[in-house]
C-alpha cells in the first residue's frame, strides 16, 4: 500500500486528521455553552458551525491554488499555522467578552482546516495505488473520530461547568449583582482548551517542516503517472461523478454536523439530563463513530465502498426516522447509533468524487472541500425548525433528507461516467 520514503509522512498527515477532529466537535459543546453564556437562541448558537464553515468554505479554492505552485506541504504548514492563530484569538474574545469576535476566532480556525483537509485528503488518497485509494483514506479518516472524541470529552470536562441554574437562581443573582460575573466565568472556561489545540498546531507544524515529503504522482488525463498538474475549473464538468459528488458532500456534512451540533439539546430536552451526562452521552456517539470507521475500513475488502456507503445510507435513513417520530430513550439510542453509520460516508464519497480527475484532483479536492458548507447551511435550518416546531426532535427531519441523497449517489450517481471533449479548457 506505500512505497518507500512514503510511511513517515503518511503517518504524520494521518496525525492531522485526529488533531482536526478536536476543534470540529468542540463546537458542539460551545454551541451549549454559549446559549448559556450569552443568552442566545439556539438558531444564534447554530451559527457557530456558520461561521466554521464558511471559513472551510472561502479558503478551500485559494489553499488548492497555492498548493499547486507550491505543493502539499506548504499547505499543511500554512493550515496549521493558521489553526493555531485562531485558537489564540479565543483568549481575547473572551476578555471583550463578544460573541462576535468568537464567530472570527471559529473562523480563523475553520480556514487553518481548510489548508489542512484540502492537502490532507488528495495527498492519503494519491499516495498509493488508486485501487486502494478509498480504503487507504478509510484508514487515515478513521483517526479523525479520535479526535472528535477528544473534542467533546475536552470540552464536557473543561467547557462545562455543570451549573445550570433555575429562573429563581438567575433572579436571585440578579438582584444581588452576581449574574454578570458568572456569565463571564462561563465565558473564560472556553479559553484554555483553545490555548492548549493551538500550541499542539504550532508544535507540529515544526515537525512537518523538517520531513522531507515526496512528490505525489497523480494519473493524468491520459491514463499515464506524472507529477501533479495544473488543472482547471471548467475541465471539471466533463465529470458528473465528481459534479454529484459535491451535493453529496454538501448534504452529508450538513447532516453529519446538525446531528451532533443539537444531540446534547435533544439529550436534554429529552430525557432531561444535565449538560455534562449529556456531553458524555456525545462522546459516546462519536466514539460510535470511530469505530464505524474502523468496520468499515476492514468491510472495504469485501464490498465495494459505494454499496457499503448505500447500505448505511438506508439504515440511516431508518434510524432517524425513528428519532424524529418517537423523542425520548428509544429516539436518543437511533441517534445514537446513526453516527456508526455515517462514519463511511465522507473519506468514501471523497474518494470517489475525485476518481479519475487525474491533473483536476487539486482543484477538484478543493470544491470538495467547500462542499462542506453544508455544515454551515443546514445547522442553522435545524434551530430554526426547532424553534418553529417547538421541538428539537423534528429538526432531525433535515439530516434525514441528507442521508437520501447520499443513498442516490451511493447506488446511482457515482457510476456516471466522464462526457467526452475536444479540448479542455482552462481557467
Amino acid at each position: 500500500m506505500f512505497k518507500s520514503g512514503t510511511l513517515l509522512p503518511f503517518l504524520l498527515v494521518t496525525s492531522l486528521f485526529f488533531l482536526w477532529g478536536v476543534p470540529n466537535n468542540l463546537n458542539d459543546v460551545l454551541i451549549r455553552q454559549f446559549m448559556k453564556s450569552f443568552q442566545i437562541s439556539r438558531f444564534q448558537a447554530g451559527l457557530i458551525q456558520s461561521a466554521f464553515y464558511v471559513g472551510y468554505f472561502s479558503l478551500a479554492t485559494p489553499a488548492a491554488l497555492l498548493m499547486r505552485r507550491f505543493g502539499y506541504k506548504v499547505g499543511f504548514l500554512l493550515g496549521l499555522v493558521l489553526m493555531g492563530c485562531g485558537c489564540v484569538l479565543m483568549w481575547p474574545a473572551a476578555l471583550v467578552e463578544q460573541y462576535s469576535f468568537f464567530l472570527f476566532a471559529l473562523f480563523v480556525i475553520a480556514s487553518g482546516l481548510s489548508f489542512l483537509e484540502t492537502a490532507a485528503n488528495p495527498f492519503i488518497a494519491q499516495l498509493g495505488d488508486p485501487a486502494t485509494a478509498a480504503r487507504r483514506l478509510n484508514i487515515s479518516q478513521a483517526f479523525n473520530p479520535f479526535g472528535s472524541i477528544a473534542g467533546a470529552l475536552i470540552g464536557t470536562r473543561f467547557i462545562f461547568s455543570g451549573i445550570e441554574l433555575t429562573a429563581d437562581q438567575v433572579n436571585a443573582m440578579q438582584a444581588s449583582h452576581t449574574y454578570a460575573q458568572y456569565l463571564r466565568t462561563e465565558t473564560l472556561r472556553v479559553v484554555a482548551p483553545y490555548i492548549v489545540i493551538g500550541g499542539v498546531a504550532f508544535a507540529l507544524a515544526l515537525v512537518i517542516w523538517r520531513v522531507t515529503f515526496p512528490p505525489v504522482a497523480v494519473e493524468s488525463v491520459q491514463g499515464t503517472m506524472d507529477l501533479p498538474g495544473q488543472g482547471g475549473f471548467r475541465s471539471l464538468l466533463r465529470y458528473p461523478h465528481f459534479l454529484l459528488a459535491i451535493l453529496a458532500q454538501f448534504m452529508y456534512v450538513g447532516a453529519q454536523v446538525g446531528t451532533w451540533s443539537y444531540f446534547i439539546q435533544y439529550v436534554q430536552d429529552n430525557v432531561h439530563s444535565t449538560e455534562k451526562i449529556a456531553g458524555y452521552f456525545l462522546t459516546g456517539t462519536l466514539a460510535s463513530f470511530g469505530a464505524g470507521r474502523m468496520v468499515s475500513s476492514a468491510l472495504m475488502r469485501y464490498f465495494r465502498p459505494e454499496r457499503l456507503m448505500g447500505l448505511y445510507s438506508i439504515v440511516n435513513i431508518g434510524l432517524l426516522v425513528v428519532g424524529v417520530l418517537n423523542p425520548g430513550w428509544v429516539g436518543l439510542w437511533a441517534i445514537f447509533i446513526s453516527s456508526f453509520f455515517m462514519s463511511v460516508m465522507y473519506p468514501t464519497i471523497f474518494a470517489l468524487g475525485v476518481e479519475g480527475l487525474g491533473e483536476n484532483t487539486k482543484i477538484g479536492a478543493s470544491l470538495l472541500v467547500m462542499a462542506i458548507i453544508g455544515g454551515a447551511v443546514l445547522t442553522p435550518l435545524m434551530g430554526l425548525l426547532s424553534q418553529a416546531t417547538g421541538q428539537i426532535a423534528m429538526a432531525y427531519m433535515i439530516p434525514l433528507v441528507g442521508y437520501g441523497f447520499v443513498l442516490h449517489y451511493s447506488f446511482w450517481g457515482c457510476r456516471l461516467k466522464p462526457r467526452t471533449t475536444t479540448a479542455s479548457i482552462r481557467l
